[in-house]
């Protein structure tokens, strides 16, 4: 039985705060009321938690990059799983090629799955959402319970777009969007993150926080005050700052906890509206599907009035 579509309602959602636009400007490019960056890394998630591929360049999907968490693994009553209580899911790579999707992980046969949709129907949960996804057998599901040390299955993201973003934030065009927490892409900022490790006592890579695209030439925490991002046929709409979790002391590598940025972002990066700390911004695609964008492209960024 196919589910009806759901809005996606990450957690500590309420209202966001309004903001004026910061002086900290340093070596921004400036024009007028907009302003430029750079696309510095590209990154997609085939699968939700699993360890995340570098770019070179990627397709815009209304999803997201293209193939970003279209696979999740899922325990016995379908609920997802990720790196909040399986961090070996970190140890999952993956590689994607033209018609299959690859899983390695230590010592285990790699798994392949086809890329093209298929598997039996089965309702799985997503924070507060359902909707549809597809099993990928028991060969898969040995696989994953063997490379997490948990008894797990394998889905697959269903063709029918059954999921939304929260309208509250997204607004009220409909996003529809994969297996993320909540929307469709994460953006996050160079010299933010070089803000912060400047604060910490031994310094955390970017790929902590899972980032969709990455930018420089904006000042630290400009991210917080941009409302769209234009990267050639591609718009982007930044709707609101991301929450960040136990992810964040995730060693992406190895799968162990490792140091944790949190209590560091919890004395200069608490937002009281949302009750949690943040970095990064989570975005929508406001136009641009079927485009592609690049590492190196030029950005052009509209700020909040």
């Amino acid at each position: 039985m196919r589910a009806a579509t759901c809005i996606c309602h990450d957690a500590n959602e309420l209202p966001r705060p309004q903001s004026l636009i910061g002086h900290r400007l340093g070596n921004q490019i400036i024009l007028g009321n907009h302003r430029m960056a750079e696309v510095t890394e590209l990154f997609i998630y085939p699968l939700k938690s699993g360890r995340g591929i570098a770019q070179s360049a990627a397709r815009m999907t209304a999803t997201g990059l293209e193939w970003d968490r279209q696979w999740m693994a899922v325990d016995a009553l379908g609920d997802f799983v990720t790196q909040r209580t399986h961090p070996r899911l970190a140890r999952v790579e993956c590689l994607i090629d033209a018609d299959t999707l690859t899983l390695r992980s230590g010592e285990l046969e790699p798994l392949e799955l086809p890329l093209a949709p298929m598997g039996e129907p089965v309702s799985v949960r997503v924070w507060k959402d359902y909707c549809m996804a597809l099993d990928q057998g028991n060969a898969a599901a040995e696989w994953i319970s063997a490379a997490v040390a948990d008894v797990l299955r394998l889905v697959r993201k269903a063709p029918a777009h059954d999921r939304l973003a929260n309208p509250e934030f997204a607004g009220s065009r409909p996003q529809p969007v994969s297996f993320v927490d909540g929307y469709p892409l994460l953006v996050c900022n160079e010299a933010s993150l070089q803000d912060l490790n400047a604060r910490m006592s031994a310094p955390v890579p970017m790929e902590r926080f899972r980032p969709s695209i990455v930018l420089t030439g904006l000042a630290a925490f400009a991210e917080d005050y941009i409302d769209m991002i234009q990267i050639g046929a591609i718009t982007l709409r930044l709707v609101k700052p991301c929450t960040r979790c136990i992810i964040t002391s995730t060693d992406q590598r190895s799968g162990e906890r490792a140091t944790n940025p949190l209590p560091v972002l919890r004395q200069f990066r608490f937002d009281r509206a949302l009750l949690g700390v943040t970095f990064g911004e989570n975005a929508v695609v406001a136009s641009g599907v079927g485009s592609s964008l690049a590492r190196g492209a030029q950005c052009l960024i509209t700020s909040k009035a």
